[in-house]
């Protein structure tokens, strides 16, 4: 009965990132959009509904950019033929993955805006609370919308504050301080390349060279992917401007005191690719770290450590170093199961979790499993893992869970939904564990968060209630997503 009630429309009980940004500038002139391509391909990872590029030749007349974006992963949306004529050395390019309302054409990005001062082209991954109140604003003024996404009234106010700005990084700047929320921005004006970032550090973002170009990135691994080198990552509450003239300048106006960052915890629990470092911290060696807490505060004895696949993995791992319990593999991933896919009915016998995990009967049975999963959100899956181990031979099912308990909404970005719909609202942990079919079940103590990424700060708001800033009066975050 459980599940059926909180099953909603979603494959499988996974958390969603919104997006992906990546820029790039070549000094030298040459044309970034294929590296844009592999860039994005790094970060597909953070968004797997829509990708779009948009280039401009800094030398050619001003204002004439190239784009191309659609539904789908990037190899789907690019291929030589569309690729090859997009001509220029300055871009920007996007990842997208929507939490709720419209997953159309209309609001994949990059969003390319002529205004009276030349065009603007923008990418942006995080979530505005007050995107409602800033949208009214320009709709009584006279702005018409062509898309749904709080990433189009960014650009808008950027465009506006652009018309009493001696510069466009100065209008961004003005413009950021109007926004509520998270956001990582990389915006592309005809001479400019700009990096802007929330003053809390919800969302990451970093800069990297290769020869004679400059890129932004969501995330390192990012950079390695095309050969560029780490520079450094974009501060919490910076604003950076990539020219050939001045290289990177920084404005950092709008930085608040390191206290009161916040960082979104869920980049090293689940989000990002292991083989990133978001502000100095290995997002590997964090979820190592997570593993080892786990084994230290919810010791079981067993003879085998799993990962759910993939962000379980490496938390897996360090339970497996601090128990000395071997680690094994239990399960495999269908790697081509993308976010089109089409979800089994309730009646069919086919089942979404089988589709996309299998599990290895010879490495599990007539063991006793230790299963590690980065969360629980809604409880839909973790029963039927837990089942299919069992079916595979496992004696005992002991699951624990590299993060705390979810308890509160996301309102900056990850999709973690009203409380109604997470499994540990007004739930005991032995509640939950009788619902999932585990023989135990432990968590990931909220204390342990800040060791996890070696004292950073960071927003723990969706397990305490306690935001870095005051969340919205009503839920806005099915009527503008990015």
């Amino acid at each position: 009965m459980y599940n059926n009630e909180f099953e909603k429309d979603t494959p499988w009980d996974d958390l969603h990132e919104e997006c992906g940004v990546f820029g790039m500038y070549d000094f030298d002139g040459g044309d970034v959009a294929s590296t844009i391509y592999y860039g994005l391909f790094a970060l597909q990872h953070r968004g797997q509904e829509s990708c779009g590029i948009a280039v401009s030749e800094t030398e050619g007349p001003k204002g004439k950019v190239t784009s191309h974006k659609g539904m789908g992963l990037v190899n789907e949306v690019f291929a030589q033929d569309n690729l090859e004529p997009m001509k220029g050395d300055i871009g920007v390019g996007h990842v997208r993955y929507s939490t709720a309302g419209a997953s159309t054409r209309e609001n994949a990005q990059p969003l390319v805006l002529n205004y009276v001062k030349g065009t603007l082209a923008l990418a942006h991954n995080g979530n505005l609370i007050n995107a409602m109140e800033l949208r009214k604003d320009l709709e009584y003024t006279g702005a018409i919308f062509q898309t749904t996404i709080d990433s189009e009234v960014i650009a808008y106010h950027i465009a506006r504050e652009r018309l009493k700005s001696k510069t466009v990084e100065e209008a961004v700047g003005r413009a950021c301080r109007k926004l509520k929320g998270a956001y990582s921005l990389v915006v592309m004006s005809p001479r400019k390349l700009i990096g802007a970032r929330d003053p809390f550090g919800f969302k990451p973002l970093c800069i990297g060279k290769r020869d004679n170009a400059y890129i932004l990135a969501s995330e390192s691994c990012a950079l390695e992917t095309i050969g560029a080198d780490f520079v450094r990552d974009v501060l919490p509450g910076e604003v950076v401007t990539i020219t050939p003239e001045n290289g990177i300048q920084s404005d950092l106006s709008m930085a608040l005191p390191k206290e009161q960052e916040a960082r979104c915890i869920f980049e090293y629990i689940y989000f990002a690719r292991p083989d990133s470092r978001i502000d100095n911290v290995s997002v590997y060696a964090s979820r190592i770290k997570a593993g080892r807490f786990l084994a230290m505060d919810s010791a079981v004895d067993a003879d085998l450590v799993v990962g759910v696949p993939e962000s379980g993995n490496a938390a897996a791992l360090g339970y497996s170093l601090q128990s000395g319990i071997p680690y094994g593999t239990a399960f495999v991933k269908n790697g081509y199961v993308g976010r089109t896919f089409i979800k089994p009915k309730q009646s069919s016998r086919e089942s979404s979790v089988r589709v996309k995990l299998n599990v290895l009967k010879e490495a599990v049975n007539g063991k006793r499993i230790i299963m590690i999963d980065d969360s629980i959100v809604r409880g839909t899956t973790s029963d039927r893992i837990v089942k299919m181990l069992r079916d595979a031979g496992a004696t005992e099912v002991h699951v624990r869970i590299s993060s705390p308990p979810f308890l509160w909404p996301c309102y900056f970005g990850t999709d973690i939904p009203e409380r109604e719909q997470l499994i540990a609202y007004n739930r005991s942990i032995e509640e939950i564990r009788d619902i999932i079919g585990a023989d135990t079940l432990g968590y990931l103590k909220v204390e342990r968060l800040h060791e996890m990424v070696e004292g950073l700060n960071i927003c723990e708001g969706c397990f305490t209630g306690k935001y870095p800033l005051e969340p919205p009066k009503e839920d806005i975050r099915g009527d503008f997503e990015r």
